[in-house]
């Protein structure tokens, strides 16, 4: 899975957001503000990556166990693809 086209992050008042661009901005209704750890994540679904290289990926960068690390990581993407960011 990875993120759509058409979204990129900006930085706008030390607040990381993600902005539709383009076509994508036509359909794109909204605001996803992300903390240091959305943006991590969503840094690595630039490109098409699986659950478990997120995980790992996780568990290398921050202190956290697999369980959580995995409950979060689910949850993240469960929101993204509510808001149809995925491909």
């Amino acid at each position: 899975m990875k993120i759509k086209s058409g979204f990129i992050l900006r930085e706008v008042a030390s607040q990381t957001m993600v902005v539709a661009i383009g076509e994508a901005s036509k359909g794109f209704d909204g605001i996803i503000r992300l903390n240091t750890t959305g943006k991590f994540l969503w840094k690595m679904l630039q490109k098409d990556t699986t659950v478990d290289e997120l995980t790992s990926a996780m568990i290398a960068e921050y202190d956290v166990d697999k369980a959580t690390a995995e409950t979060d990581i689910k949850s993240f993407i469960e929101t993204l693809k509510g808001a149809d960011l995925l491909a």
